[in-house]
């Protein structure tokens, strides 16, 4: 997953080495602090319910502590700093499920499943969106997820380099469609008013542009033709699975 300008962290930003360590559980391990029952995980699992709740920029020591009713100080035994909890926290909202049957029997159904799926990623913790991860630190999760796919999309009989390129294609489509949701929900938010609202109030100026003469092609187009029902994502998914199954055709495989 990735992200672009106006992001407001950067993965890979702490202690790598200590990061790793953290996410594969090779380190020493901290000293037992004086809140019973404190651990890593669910300092991970309080930090995600916050980002989720209100925002990346919400989580903060001093919130953490607040929410596990602990000192900020017991939570560095456990983790140095934000640099390297949100890279466990990638890590964590990434866990994938352990039965691969649900990305179906061929390499298509596995990258169809793949895009819904990171969607719905996005959609339940939109604050990955706001995450530059050009550079992620890869954790248990991540190695798990990739494991997993490339092992169902193996058949395609593409190089290894193009396989991986086929899983950033997926990634990077869904993300586009992902930010532009996420922006009409900002819209709405902030300007109060709703999509239809908001298209209403330009209908009477549009129309008569539309009945002037100037724009035919726009005007010849059907009613429902910006109309709410289309699904914009999944009909660009599948233009995308279809013109990689011309290119596995092509190379006389899969």
């Amino acid at each position: 997953m990735t992200s672009g300008p106006g992001s407001t962290e950067t993965s890979g930003s702490g202690d790598i080495t200590r990061t790793l360590h953290l996410l594969w559980d090779t380190g020493p391990r901290p000293s037992r602090g004086p809140k019973p029952g404190l651990t890593l995980d669910r300092i991970v699992e309080a930090a995600v319910r916050i980002a989720d709740a209100d925002g990346l920029e919400a989580v903060s020591m001093r919130r953490l502590s607040t929410e596990l009713g602990t000192g900020t100080m017991s939570l560095y035994r456990y983790v140095p700093g934000k640099g390297e909890l949100l890279d466990l926290m990638l890590d964590r909202v990434q866990r994938s499920a352990a039965d691969t049957s649900v990305f179906g029997e061929n390499w298509r159904s596995t990258l169809e499943v793949l895009g819904r799926e990171s969607l719905a990623l996005y959609q339940r913790h939109p604050w990955l969106l706001k995450v530059n991860q050009s550079r992620p630190v890869l954790g248990p999760s991540a190695i798990d997820g990739m494991e997993k796919v490339i092992s169902r999309i193996r058949p395609m009989g593409l190089s290894d380099p193009e396989l991986v390129s086929v899983v950033i294609l997926i990634d990077s489509y869904v993300t586009g469609a992902a930010r532009t949701q996420l922006y009409a929900q900002e819209a709405e938010h902030r300007t109060g008013l709703t999509d239809a609202e908001f298209w209403a109030a330009q209908a009477p100026v549009l129309e008569q542009v539309m009945t002037s003469g100037r724009y035919p092609v726009m005007a010849s187009l059907a009613e429902d033709a910006f109309g709410p029902d289309f699904d914009h994502f999944d009909f660009g998914l599948q233009r995308i699975l279809d013109g990689l199954e011309t290119l596995v055709q092509r190379r006389g495989t899969g």
